[in-house]
């Protein structure tokens, strides 16, 4: 039985802040930097909004992404953190568009079944255990609408690994385009993040940061 397609936001954190790193899931491509092309939805309709969002939840960089030569990727600790303040925008999309990025996020060939009824009502749901992203988390609603964004259902501790370069580069020119942050604040908010924080790459960041557009 076919799900009934609704408008939903969908929150993320990571690299798809950039919004044509973001469009390659919706209509497909391979993104700057990256070595993965990636099949885009079904529904190929860009985004019909989009916003800022703050998150309440701590980022980090763990696994290995074939995607990003080997670097880590973004991650959410998977419980709420009032002290933690992760920036991240929001599209405007439908279900079946959010099923078939987490699809695409999973690597997940065939049916994706998603009870978007317990995630509102509940606040999580995981849709694939043990996946890498199959934590679902409701953020609260905009508009009426519910704001989903997703994660590992567990904190990566023991796989933490620093972002690709061009990987870091990308969320950081996603930045630049919804917040006005110098280039001393991008540094800030990067520095102390599981996967930067005392590695070689927290004395690049002011290098990097000031070379993403």
């Amino acid at each position: 039985m076919m799900q009934q397609e609704h408008d939903v936001w969908y929150a993320c954190y990571g690299s798809n802040i950039q919004e044509k790193r973001f469009l390659c899931y919706i209509e497909g491509g391979t993104p700057a930097g990256a070595i993965r092309n990636f099949a885009g939805c079904s529904n190929r309709a860009a985004p019909r909004e989009n916003h800022p969002v703050t998150i309440n939840r701590e980022m980090y960089f763990a696994k290995e992404a074939i995607t990003w030569n080997g670097g880590g990727i973004g991650f959410l600790k998977p419980e709420e953190d009032s002290e933690s303040k992760t920036l991240g925008r929001q599209y405007l999309i439908t279900s079946g568009q959010f099923i078939d990025l987490v699809k695409q996020e999973l690597k997940l060939e065939g049916d994706l079944v998603i009870d978007f009824t317990e995630l509102e009502e509940k606040g999580s749901y995981i849709c694939s255990p043990g996946g890498r992203y199959g934590k679902l988390i409701c953020l609260g609603h905009r508009d009426n609408k519910p704001i989903f964004t997703f994660t590992s259902e567990h904190f990566l501790a023991e796989e933490i690994n620093a972002p690709n370069k061009a990987y870091l580069a990308t969320i950081i020119s996603g930045l630049r385009e919804v917040y006005e942050l110098s280039d001393a604040e991008m540094v800030e908010y990067f520095k102390n993040k599981e996967g930067i924080k005392n590695t070689p790459l927290e004395a690049k960041l002011p290098e990097i940061v000031a070379a993403a557009n």
